[in-house]
């Protein structure tokens, strides 16, 4: 999963940067930001409760970076009116997809089984499928609308992903804290 989320990222990163889209630079983001959490999870699966409860904490600021990089990419585009090409916008929505979904039935069979660190990287790919098809739609508004605010929208949306993310793993992993402070 990690080689995934780093290939992927590279492409989308890519296109992002030469059509000026938001969306798909948020989405980039992410896929560091998942490769980043699969890497820490796999370290820390053989780790006591107590330290992968603070692991998963850690996490949670990680999920963070996502959406502060979305917002300032937001904040570049917000006035400049500039159109992202709405073809290669869906088509890389739709490779996205395709990456983030296996990702997503991979870890679909492990989410509850260590606590907030699957929960983290479950939450992650399911969330970054349910953005891409967002942005797929963000391509089709563009082309029939020829306007940067699908893009901008659904960027935006990205961004409120990662952060209710990042909250409910914080929780999970303050929770599972609580309850193993007496763990070595």
């Amino acid at each position: 999963m990690v080689a995934l989320n780093l290939g992927y990222f590279g492409v989308e990163f890519a296109v992002a940067t030469h059509i000026g889209s938001v969306s798909l630079f948020a989405d980039s983001i992410d896929f560091i930001e998942d490769a980043t959490v699969n890497a820490l999870i796999l370290l820390g699966l053989g780790w006591s409760a107590r330290s992968r409860a603070k692991l998963g904490m850690a996490l949670s600021a990680v999920l963070l970076i996502p959406a502060i990089a979305t917002l300032w990419m937001a904040w570049l585009h917000w006035g400049s009116g500039q159109v992202p090409a709405p073809l290669p916008l869906t088509a890389t929505g739709a490779g996205a997809l395709i990456v983030n979904l296996s990702c997503a039935l991979m870890l679909a069979r492990i989410r509850h089984a260590h606590g907030s660190l699957t929960r983290a990287a479950f939450l992650s790919a399911r969330n970054d499928a349910i953005a891409n098809v967002a942005i797929m739609g963000a391509g089709v508004l563009t082309a029939l609308k020829a306007s940067a605010w699908p893009d901008l929208i659904v960027g935006l949306g990205i961004l409120l992903m990662n952060l209710d993310a990042a909250r409910e793993v914080f929780e999970a992993a303050c929770a599972e804290h609580g309850v193993t402070q007496d763990d070595p």
